[in-house]
């Protein structure tokens, strides 16, 4: 230390480090009526925390079949009001197009429109017209603004084509042309674009198929290579009718993971149908909103926003209670109209019954370790790269068990602690430059089954004597 003279100071960095949680994200991947938005984006992540946000980005339709994000959209902003939301737009208008070469239209209210949704406004032509003005109207038609005259014109354009969309737009991969990412390829974008961890992985109406279902699955599991987040995936209402049919689908399509959600059948709210996956988010990320962000609560018997249960062609779909437990036992999620009107009805993730360890098995647990690792992650990354030494260790033993305590008294856990042991942390590992901490995690786990025994007691029979 140099010369000094008078009064100093230093200053120490604080021993404890305080925990970093992140907010419940919910991704989706699919199709958007992006003719309508501000600007286009195809294959590009946009955060939305609102309803006005989101179809300022993406547009919006309320033709749920064709533009699933639409569905995202409604279901979490008018339905629920949960947020925030990842949308990912695959539908690309100078490729999934279809073309009219002419078509007349009649002047109505003293205006021309198109009467199709998704038309492409720079695509329309008029002969012997130039410098044409367009907008939207409510229902998504196109309103060509100026002078024209007469009472019909004929006109040529592009609109847009969802059913082109392909599963292998929805999966995506690295554009070899651009190297830039596509379909569900781009969730690796979502961290380092906005500081939000995608923990909930959806594509409503593709993830039926068992490719998307898959790589739903492989990305949840390693996001960003360190976070872990959830797939939710849909059984097709369209080809299986009948739930006795459901548990052999999920066999054959491999869908068996502690990371991935499986649902059957659609649910119904007035004339819009909803995928159970989307709603199970929209109750996943609620519940988490209620508690400070921690998911510890299981969306089972939680509120859905309907009014029925249906198969794709609004076929009804009437479950009784051992009907759906049928289909809890095999690890799929049903809608149940029983006590207290359309609850979600199932505790178990994909992976159950052929995995039974309450880590895995169990909705509640899964999103509680996934939370746990990528609260580790983002609270002690600062310290990666830090010299191993004492000081390190006390740290985050100290910061984690602090952590740890006061999520068990708040009741979000049962228990938890953090070991730093010597069996660990050989001295091979300790000159490689790696360390091993032990955590002791215990969720509370969902009361599935309350059981009240019941018998006669006879010594109530003096009463009668009194």
């Amino acid at each position: 230390m140099g010369f000094e003279h008078g009064v100093t100071g230093r200053e120490n960095p604080t021993s404890v480090i305080a925990a970093s949680t992140s907010e419940m994200v919910a991704v989706y991947v699919g199709t958007a009526p992006v003719v309508m938005a501000k600007e286009r984006n195809i294959n590009n992540p946009v955060l939305c925390y609102s309803y006005d946000e989101a179809v300022e980005q993406i547009g919006y339709l309320k033709d749920f079949e064709n533009y699933t994000l639409c569905e995202a959209i409604d279901s979490h902003f008018s339905k629920f009001g949960s947020g925030p939301i990842v949308l990912i737009n695959v539908l690309n208008p100078e490729i999934h197009k279809a073309d009219i070469e002419s078509e007349s239209i009649r002047k109505e209210n003293n205006k021309f429109t198109i009467k199709r949704t998704g038309v492409i406004p720079e695509t329309v032509r008029i002969a012997g017209q130039e410098n044409l003005n367009f907008k939207f109207d409510d229902d998504g038609y196109l309103v060509i603004i100026g002078e024209l005259s007469g009472d019909s014109i004929t006109v040529s354009y592009s609109y847009l084509n969802p059913s082109s969309i392909t599963n292998q737009d929805i999966i995506g991969g690295i554009d070899s042309s651009t190297g830039m990412e596509k379909g569900l390829e781009c969730i690796e974008n979502i961290f380092p674009k906005f500081r939000v961890i995608p923990n909930l992985i959806l594509a409503p109406k593709f993830s039926s198929d068992s490719a998307v279902a898959a790589v739903m699955e492989t990305k949840a599991k390693k996001i960003n290579g360190h976070f872990q987040g959830l797939a939710l995936v849909d059984i097709d209402t369209k080809t299986v009718k009948k739930y006795t049919d459901v548990p052999g689908i999920k066999e054959s399509n491999n869908l068996a993971s502690t990371f991935m959600l499986v649902a059957w059948p659609k649910v119904a709210l007035g004339e819009s149908q909803y995928h159970m996956s989307t709603q199970i988010a929209c109750i996943i990320q609620t519940l988490a909103a209620e508690n400070s962000g921690i998911p510890f609560k299981s969306p089972s018997n939680k509120s859905l926003k309907a009014d029925s249960a249906i198969l794709n062609d609004r076929t009804p779909v009437l479950l009784g209670v051992n009907k759906a437990n049928y289909l809890n036992s095999n690890g799929i999620i049903t809608p149940l109209n029983f006590i207290g009107g359309w609850k979600a009805w199932g505790n178990n993730t994909a992976c159950f019954p052929a995995v039974t360890d309450p880590k895995d098995a169990f909705i509640a647990s899964r999103l509680m370790f996934n939370f746990l690792n990528n609260t580790l992650v983002t609270t002690f990354w600062q310290k990666v790269d830090e010299a191993t030494n004492q000081v390190l260790i006390n740290t985050i033993v100290d910061s984690c068990n602090i952590w740890l305590n006061g999520l068990t008294n708040q009741g979000q856990i049962l228990g938890g602690r953090i070991e730093f042991r010597a069996a660990d942390n050989p001295t091979t590992s300790l000159i490689a430059g790696k360390i091993t901490l032990r955590i002791y995690f215990t969720p509370a786990l969902p009361a599935q089954e309350i059981c009240f025994l019941k018998e006669i007691d006879v010594k109530y029979f003096e009463n009668i004597a009194k």
